[in-house]
């Protein structure tokens, strides 16, 4: 798929998330909805999860692909997905095989892109892709993604005391 092609269909996605955004402010249905527009409308997206801190952990609030990861739960640091919630900044990885920290959930699994939910430089949580391809994530990804966990962070409930 060209560039092009790809912006295009990331668009597409947006569009369809900035409408079922301006449709509630929060709650599980909303993360629903979103891993299910993400993962229906971008080809290349053939798991999406989002997490959500708990303590010293990420824990799994939502997510939609071909079958459910073992990883309900992953310690702040470990993984991929720890590793972005520790350092608050997204990862990309093109090959999960070349990276030690890749936590495997699917033996089809190549590329990983972990935006963490940030709100006034807490993580509240983090979106979870993984993608069959090699290098499946780009720029538009993150850019699409990074406005997608901003948009999460403002209708999430303020952290209470005490949470990382």
């Amino acid at each position: 798929m060209q560039r092009a092609e790809r912006r295009v269909v990331l668009e597409e996605a947006r569009n369809q998330l900035r409408e079922r955004l301006a449709q509630s402010t929060a709650g599980p249905e909303l993360l629903e909805d979103v891993c299910h527009i993400l993962e229906r409308s971008v080809p290349w997206y053939d798991w999406v999860g989002i997490y959500l801190v708990d303590g010293d952990e990420l824990v799994l609030a939502a997510w939609r692909g071909p079958a459910a990861t073992e990883h309900v739960r992953i310690p702040i640091g470990q993984g991929i997905c720890g590793a972005a919630a520790r350092e608050g900044q997204t990862i990309i990885v093109p090959d999960v095989r070349e990276d030690p920290r890749y936590l495997q959930c699917f033996l089809s699994t190549r590329s990983e892109i972990v935006v963490p939910i940030l709100r006034d430089r807490r993580v509240l949580g983090e979106i979870d892709i993984d993608s069959d391809r090699l290098a499946a994530f780009d720029q538009d990804d993150r850019e699409l993604l990074e406005w997608l966990a901003a948009q999460l962070a403002e209708r999430f409930p303020q952290p209470t005391a005490g949470t990382p």
